[in-house]
């Protein structure tokens, strides 16, 4: 069981009295067994009603009513996920440990720690998909697991000085930035704080997207979604309905097949499925890995530059031929009855969805005890899925494999500008639109990481984030050097920002390969996908580009 920490805050105490403020314990390390975090007394001054926060050197001042203190922060990070992280150690590197990374959940991993289905892995190279400053020469194979990256990212906390600076059980409740003070005021579920600066790394894949489907509510059995999987819940024996054909199901549904009495899978379009080149890296790899100077490097590089061919292809849907045929081949490979065949053929080109990888799932859905269902559901009863044909098929499980909010950002909400305004309603106004995908007009002294159109269709995620945290380590270096207060990016500047971006958009296969897919929001807008080679986007964000912000000194003072 994990135990939830103290808050960070400091009850006021009658002068001449002591008080103490609680700090967590560091978080186990990866393949620990947890345990429940312990205490330190730091000494705290009651006559000031300040103290001194526990290995960052800043303080925590009263606040006004004098009955709890609200510790200020130089950086508030969002999410421990990969880019929460990312954030933290590179921040460590750069001599900043003035901040803290809040996480609503009781471990970090973010979307690696939440997916825990069965099967559950990565379809990048897991050189590629790990950190540049942190390699692992221990990856099993090609590309890890979940249980590997999650052991990863733990083990990156750990080894990188993180820990202490994770606040487990915090989630944000509210952020809303201060005109007058020049900072973010949080509210978090377990208590209040100030920061000059707040990164988000929620990412994308955080909040599953629940389906709006007739009479869900009504049905008896067991419901969930497969990014929130019921380990407690035996699928032996069961009839199962599974809603959706993306990545998850991809990968569990071949896992779980051979387990359940019956599995219904219900099928909107039929993905684009490749063959997955995974192997065991031999001990020969591993060894080179391990002590060949600057091997890992070499194939983590390889990797990359690799997959920014496929970035070429996609930028046209005429350059997508070889694409299809390497999946048609496989398809054809592995399903030899025609009819069904051309049910899982899909109708839009190759890369308009997300190209999916594996070995096991047209072998698993070929199985007696495997039905296709392509028809619309109509209606769910308490033991039942009835479809537009008519065919009514019961059922005692359903499971949803029906994705992300990718282009409803939750965090959107919470965060309140300049104006007042909420995120989520300036984007609801303007599209969902940044400044190179990370600063937002209205927002001084926000970073979003994994921001609109950082999304890769061809690449590691990891190499965008990198990149990001580049972009705002150099922020954070041009507000000291300049004794700034504020940063914020030119409303100009970032409308033509993205009238580039949408513009290289038009002719890709994201934007005109005749799908309908998670990269695009309702008003048909692609506000996810960065259209182009990865190398594009570090060029941009290696440096801050302080003309296209305006900006505000100590003696506020603003920028023309």
């Amino acid at each position: 069981m994990t135990t939830t920490p103290a808050p960070d805050r400091t009850t006021g105490t009658a002068p001449g009295a002591k008080a103490t403020t609680a700090t967590t314990a560091p978080a186990p390390a990866a393949g620990a067994t947890p345990t429940t975090p312990t205490t330190t007394a730091t000494p705290t001054t009651a006559a000031t009603g300040t103290t001194t926060a526990a290995g960052t050197g800043t303080t925590t001042a009263a606040a006004g009513t004098g009955d709890l203190a609200v510790r200020h922060l130089k950086v508030a990070v969002i999410g421990a996920g990969i880019s929460g992280l990312g954030t933290a150690v590179n921040l460590l590197r750069a001599g900043i440990d003035d901040f803290l990374v809040f996480e609503r959940a009781t471990d970090l991993g973010g979307t690696w720690r939440d997916n825990t289905y069965p099967g559950c892995a990565c379809d990048v190279q897991a050189h590629l998909y790990s950190f540049s400053f942190a390699r692992n020469p221990e990856w099993k194979s090609t590309f890890a697991t979940q249980a590997e990256v999650h052991a990863y990212l733990k083990d990156c906390a750990t080894r990188h000085g993180v820990d202490p600076h994770l606040r487990y059980g915090h989630e944000l409740l509210d952020a809303r930035w201060d005109d007058t003070h020049h900072h973010w005021k949080l509210h978090t579920s377990h208590g209040r704080y100030t920061a000059q600066v707040l990164v988000t790394g929620t990412g994308y894949l955080s909040d599953p997207a629940m389906p709006d489907l007739p009479g869900l509510d009504t049905f008896t059995g067991t419901v969930f979604h497969s990014s929130r999987w019921r380990h407690d819940h035996d699928l032996t024996g069961r009839n199962i309905a599974v809603i959706g054909t993306g990545a998850s199901a991809i990968q569990f549904v071949p896992k779980i097949q051979p387990q359940v009495a019956h599995l219904d899978l219900y099928q909107r379009t039929p993905p684009w499925v490749a063959a997955k080149p995974d192997k065991p890296n031999t001990t020969r790899h591993t060894w080179m890995l391990r002590h060949l100077p600057g091997y890992q490097r070499f194939r983590r590089t390889f990797n990359k530059h690799g997959r920014e061919i496929v970035a070429f292809f996609m930028s046209r849907p005429s350059r997508t031929t070889g694409m299809k045929n390497m999946a048609a081949g496989h398809l054809k490979k592995s399903v030899k009855d025609p009819a069904l065949r051309q049910r899982l053929t899909p109708d839009y080109t190759v890369g308009c969805k997300r190209l999916l990888f594996s070995n096991t799932w047209y072998p698993a859905i070929q199985q007696p005890n495997v039905d296709i269902v392509s028809d619309t559901i109509t209606a769910i009863g308490p033991t039942h899925i009835t479809t537009a044909d008519g065919t009514r098929r019961d059922i005692d499980t359903i499971i949803l494999a029906t994705g992300f909010t990718a282009t409803d950002r939750p965090v959107a909400r919470l965060i309140h500008g300049r104006d007042g305004t909420t995120l989520a309603d300036t984007w609801h106004t303007t599209g969902m639109t940044a400044h190179r995908g990370t600063t937002i007009h209205g927002f001084p002294n926000l970073f979003m990481i994994l921001g609109p159109n950082t999304t890769l269709g061809h690449s590691s995620q990891t190499v965008m984030i990198e990149a990001q945290i580049t972009y705002i380590l150099a922020a954070l270096k041009t507000l000291d050097t300049h004794h700034l207060t504020t940063l914020e990016v030119r409303e100009e500047a970032q409308k033509t920002y993205n009238t580039t971006l949408q513009n290289r958009l038009k002719n890709t296969v994201w934007n005109t390969g005749g799908c309908t897919s998670w990269y695009t929001d309702t008003k048909g807008n692609n506000p996810s996908i960065w259209p182009t080679y990865t190398w594009r986007f570090n060029r941009q964000t290696r440096h801050l580009d302080i003309t296209n912000y305006q900006t505000t000194t100590h003696t506020n003072h603003t920028t023309p």
